[in-house]
């Protein structure tokens, strides 16, 4: 059984069944237990102005009396913990203070007002002065800003807490750092910082409220396959316990790692086919599917590629177990943008490596470089001369 402390925040939730609920793909049935789980949700929390955005939107329908109830609601609650706070300041000491304005922060966090939590939190890191309670209100503020996807919000208070761990901080406030920080990452399309973030909290994640276990190790494989390289792969992700411990359980997601890493290639299309459901109808990744998908692609077929001088189209085309047509357009693609170092012999029916040379890049870089130093000193003498 699920401890209080091993469950997703409830606004969270609330965010995901929200798009689940304005995403098209997701069949009318399902939208219907989601609209009632939504409204039943909103009207639990009293959460007026994700109400009114929603009923704007067309995805609830507005009814008054419901808005008046939850605002009714509100006023009385604010009332009663502006109370608490002025007993606190005229009776009680800085603790009990603090501790009724951060009551108010939460309580506006929990109904969805974010202008009203931002303006609270900063009040209450007034009364704050340990760096432990100060990164925790960073939290609260992290929490809001993937709530509303706010990323310019997120990305400040990142920095903010960064700042604050310069001045101290303990080692768990660090490591849910990180897996903030690396979701953050992986939405704003930053795949390869996010699984450095992931794996190095891998064997230290308790930062259950953002979401479960499964899904961090769904994140972390997703994200490593397009950023690490074989060996680290195998070492990092492959090989690792924590992983190995899970990812049974999410469907498509070994066969999908594995038969890359295996070289599979066949399998590794019908598992990645599975997985595209699951990337479309998450909320973090859904606006990177497109690039995603093309990411992955790249990678195998550099993999493919790497153990061959040159291949038959057919030959490859049989091991993805897709048509030559579709290999030929699709490596036509990916050659003429640079993400693959081989050439299409249309007559034959054969493909050509041509790796780069790590050493003459490096020459031929070189020689660019000095050609433009020579350049700048011609053009400066000239000036000098005049």
């Amino acid at each position: 059984m699920e401890s209080a402390e091993e469950v997703q925040l409830p606004q969270l939730a609330l965010a995901n069944k929200i798009f689940l609920l304005n995403h098209h793909e997701v069949s009318d049935i399902d939208k219907v237990r989601l609209h009632d789980e939504v409204l039943n949700a909103i009207k639990s929390d009293n959460m007026v102005s994700v109400y009114e955005s929603l009923a704007e939107s067309g995805l609830l329908k507005m009814d008054q009396v419901v808005k008046d109830a939850m605002g009714k609601a509100i006023e009385e609650k604010l009332k009663s913990l502006n109370e608490k706070i002025v007993d606190a300041e005229e009776n009680l000491g800085e603790s009990e203070i603090r501790e009724a304005h951060l009551a108010k922060s939460l309580y506006y966090i929990q109904i969805g007002d974010k202008e009203g939590a931002l303006e609270q939190l900063k009040l209450t890191e007034g009364k704050t002065v340990a760096v432990g309670q100060k990164m925790d209100l960073v939290f609260y503020t992290l929490q809001l800003g993937f709530f509303y996807m706010d990323f310019d919000l997120i990305s400040k208070s990142i920095e903010k807490a960064k700042n604050l761990f310069e001045e101290g901080g303990d080692w768990e406030r660090k490591n849910r750092l990180k897996v903030y920080e690396g979701l953050y990452c992986m939405s704003t399309r930053k795949f390869k910082e996010a699984a450095q973030l992931f794996l190095g909290s891998i064997s230290t994640f308790t930062t259950y409220e953002l979401f479960p276990y499964d899904t961090f190790v769904f994140y972390t494989v997703i994200t490593s396959i397009i950023s690490l390289d074989r060996v680290s792969l195998r070492k990092k992700v492959v090989d690792a316990p924590e992983i190995l411990a899970v990812i049974g359980k999410i469907p498509n997601l070994s066969e999908f790692l594995n038969s890359l890493y295996g070289c599979q290639y066949k399998s590794f299309f019908s598992a990645f086919s599975g997985l595209t459901q699951q990337i479309k109808l998450d909320r973090y990744l859904q606006p990177h599917f497109r690039y995603y998908m093309r990411e992955v692609r790249g990678v195998v077929y550099s993999q493919f590629l790497e153990s061959y001088k040159s291949v038959t189209m057919e030959a490859m085309a049989t091991a993805f177990g897709v048509s030559v047509d579709f290999i030929d357009y699709e490596l036509s693609h990916f050659i003429a943008a640079g993400k693959l170092h081989c050439k299409i012999d249309k007559v034959a029916g054969v493909l050509e490596t041509n790796r780069p040379d790590a050493k003459n890049a490096l020459y031929q870089s070189t020689i660019k470089q000095g050609d433009f130093l020579l350049n700048r000193i011609q053009k400066l003498s000239r000036v000098i001369d005049v």
